[in-house]
């Protein structure tokens, strides 16, 4: 199989609290030993599950498949301890050279015995949002109906070709990234990754976000939904004008799925199939659905204009690999680079920490899953981050702020 070589993923190997995970409720009794195997399944269906990120010759970090992965599971005594958990994982690190990149956390119904709830915490590095949303709903239907996950290897961006037409940068970006790259290449150094290890478990116990769990009823929902049909807005573009309004900001970011816009993926593989940009709403009101109206159209504009839509894509694919991995050691820690603190001051967003951003995977139908939750990253560019995920006509909400 042809060595995966890790690409637009780069921002995410040496940045802290690149991990986000999938919390759901399965409609069958609790089995350790039958969860064990699901999970083994998901395993051989999947070749990045079985992968630690290694270095090759030229100590350019790829996906090393492995014989004897084990994926960690984690069986708890009570829900209650969900939000210690998750932070728990954050403190303890995430050495991805010699950890799966998957971890699983089990949460037993011990009263009624019916129904179990499951959390899965994946490092960006395995795959986005909705990569993990087909991840958890593999294992519920192999868990509860016997479903076996096809075979999926993955084919990740390797380049601006992969792109649509039309994705690079404009000049100027162009010659942002050209000039902070030669910056990089005379400063003459890189950063060691058990150097960048010990920052992240520093800077992880410094900075431990607050997790909140808010929820949509069906008929809340069903609200919301005839509401933005009648105003021709989508609930995407209400949550956003939502929290416009909610914390007086005019700009939001967003995430998007692009699997559509790609010749090379492979239909349910593992990797990071996503974008994110920003919508800037300066003439927004104070009543969400007329902001909404006016999110929607900037939307619209950003998903038919590939520059716009691909923008950080084209600026990963564009920056020294190595200068990536300084960015946030450099931004956040002691690690002394000019280059890397410029791009993570003034591109990255890591110098302010100011922004608001959301991420809505979206509405399914389950018969064996009840309910999910999806828990975003708690990036270190970011003030708050939601997760959105609806399943059976239920939106869970979670927040991750800082």
């Amino acid at each position: 199989m042809k060595r995966q070589y890790v690409i637009t993923e780069r921002a995410h190997y040496m940045c802290p609290n690149m991990h986000f995970g999938i919390l759901c409720s399965i409609n069958a009794d609790y089995n350790l030993n039958k969860i064990n195997e699901t999970v083994q399944t998901l395993v051989e269906a999947h070749p990045f599950l079985s992968s630690l990120i290694a270095l090759d010759e030229q100590e350019r970090p790829y996906y090393s498949p492995q014989n004897d992965i084990h994926i960690k599971i984690i069986e708890r005594e009570a829900i209650d301890t969900l939000r210690e958990d998750y932070q728990g994982l954050a403190v303890n690190g995430w050495d991805v050279h010699s950890e799966a990149m998957l971890k699983v956390l089990t949460y037993p119904n011990k009263v009624s015995k019916a129904g179990f709830s499951i959390l899965f915490v994946a490092h960006h590095l395995l795959c986005d949002g909705r990569g993990l949303l087909g991840l958890v709903t593999e294992f519920a239907d192999y868990y509860v109906n016997g479903l076996r996950p096809a075979f999926a290897a993955e084919q990740l961006i390797t380049s601006l070709l992969d792109l649509p037409k039309g994705s690079d940068l404009p000049w100027i970006s162009k010659m942002v990234i050209d000039s902070a790259n030669r910056q990089w290449k005379k400063e003459a150094q890189k950063v060691d990754y058990q150097e960048y290890l010990q920052f992240e478990k520093k800077y992880a116990a410094e900075n431990k976000p607050t997790i909140s769990f808010a929820t949509k009823t069906s008929e809340e929902l069903q609200e919301i939904i005839k509401l933005c049909h009648d105003n021709s807005i989508s609930v995407n573009d209400y949550l956003i004008a939502e929290m416009m309004v909610e914390k007086s900001t005019n700009q939001v970011v967003i995430a998007a799925d692009i699997r559509n816009h790609l010749a090379n993926y492979v239909s349910g593989s593992l990797g990071n199939y996503s974008t994110a940009f920003t919508i800037v709403c300066r003439s927004k009101s104070d009543d969400i659905v007329e902001t909404a109206k006016i999110v929607s159209g900037i939307v619209r504009k950003k998903l038919s204009t590939p520059r716009e839509m691909m923008l950080v894509l084209a600026c990963y694919l564009r920056m020294a690999p190595e200068l990536l991995d300084a960015v946030a050691i450099s931004t956040l820690g002691e690690y002394e680079s000019k280059a890397a603190n410029f791009v993570g001051s003034r591109m990255f967003g890591f110098r302010d920490r100011d922004r608001y951003s959301i991420t809505n995977l979206g509405r399914i139908e389950s018969d064996t899953i009840q309910e999910a939750v999806l828990i975003p990253p708690a990036s270190p560019a970011t003030r708050m981050m939601v997760g959105v995920l609806t399943v059976n006509d239920k939106m869970n909400i979670c927040t991750m702020s800082q």
